[in-house]
């Protein structure tokens, strides 16, 4: 693509989840090298927005799903004129049907393998079908329609000092190792048990790891948080932070963890692009599509286990992508392999 041929205006439509913005800011990386002068926007879910607000060289728009169709008409007003190029890296019904409200003249989404809900209806162009890729690289390939190639991976959160202060804040620099613990996916089936969490914890601190516990304002985290220390021997030492922290101050956080142990999430991913180890819990989920993009080699998988008993076929039969939330699954996950995975980072590191 030429310098006069190229884009003067470019829309990312992704709302959600907070892991998956995450794995949007490599493409706005290579977006933003290579025509520096594009007007870039996106369209963005308000949680999400939160964690995002303050990157440079894009304008976001913010869409709030409660706002219904008034929402939608407020994020066509803040779109204005018609854009060059649509990506549309989300398939979801509700970001399919926003998308018909965004004005463009390449609307460019996913090929048919990866389509649902009447994707192909709001787009007139797809990507090409790229089987086995993980969700970042999936999302990166929608560079390949453009004509460009991702030269690495950066992620650079916008985190502001005033967060990196409030972490710093949370406990000396001791020279403890630290083992976060963010035990809640926002889906409940990818979540591990809370006396697993414990057992896998009481084995860290035996080794003289720090252990901190983390997570949002629900119910759920808060309740999961406490079974935690219920059910751990060691929980005096605990620094309990769940529910204390903004979405500005979590990367700054997970930045101060050794390694983080967490079901398929968002802080999995944050995590992640803030340079932390992993020590991921899979069997609802392939950890190869949607682990710790940087480093897997402190997650613990079990999903092929899982499409064996829930599927009756193994995870290669399976269609890429594919999520096994099924109840008990997470009990596939035992003890035993966490510990040896944390051993693992133990090994390497220690």
């Amino acid at each position: 693509m030429t310098e006069a041929t190229a884009p003067r205006s470019i829309c990312l439509l992704r709302l959600s989840a907070l892991g998956d913005v995450t794995h949007v800011l490599p493409l706005l990386r290579t977006l933003r090298k290579a025509w520096p002068q594009a007007a870039i926007a996106w369209v963005i879910g308000k949680g999400e927005h939160r964690l995002l607000a303050g990157l440079p060289g894009v304008r976001f728009i913010e869409y709030d799903k409660q706002s219904g169709l008034g929402g939608i008409r407020d994020v066509r007003r803040q779109c204005g004129g018609r854009f060059d190029v649509l990506l549309q890296l989300q398939v979801s019904g509700r970001a399919n049907l926003l998308s018909a409200f965004i004005p463009a003249r390449r609307r460019i989404g996913y090929d048919r393998s990866r389509s649902k809900d009447g994707h192909g209806l709001f787009i007139n162009e797809r990507i090409a079908d790229r089987p086995g890729l993980h969700v970042l690289d999936a999302i990166g390939s929608f560079a390949d329609a453009l004509g460009l190639q991702r030269e690495a991976v950066a992620w650079d959160l916008p985190v502001p000092g005033e967060a990196h202060a409030w972490a710093r804040a949370q406990w000396d620099d001791d020279g403890r190792r630290t083992l976060m613990v963010s035990p809640c996916s926002s889906h409940a089936l990818r979540n591990w048990r809370a006396e697993r969490h414990a057992a896998l914890a009481d084995h860290a601190a035996a080794q003289g790891w720090r252990i901190v516990l983390c997570g949002g304002r629900s119910a759920l985290e808060r309740e999961t948080g406490d079974a935690i220390l219920a059910a751990m021997r060691a929980r005096d030492g605990v620094l309990d932070l769940i529910g204390k922290d903004t979405l500005k101050q979590l990367p700054a956080l997970l930045a101060r963890a050794d390694l983080l142990v967490t079901p398929d999430s968002g802080p999995m991913h944050i995590a992640n692009a803030m340079g932390t180890k992993v020590l991921g819990l899979h069997a609802a989920s392939n950890p190869h599509r949607s682990g710790p993009y940087s480093d897997r080699r402190y997650c613990v998988d079990r999903y092929d286990d899982a499409a064996r008993r829930y599927r009756g076929k193994p995870a290669a039969a399976l269609k890429w992508g594919s999520k096994i939330e099924a109840e008990g699954v997470m009990d596939l996950v035992a003890v035993d392999d966490a510990v040896a995975a944390f051993e693992r980072y133990r090994s390497d590191f220690c």
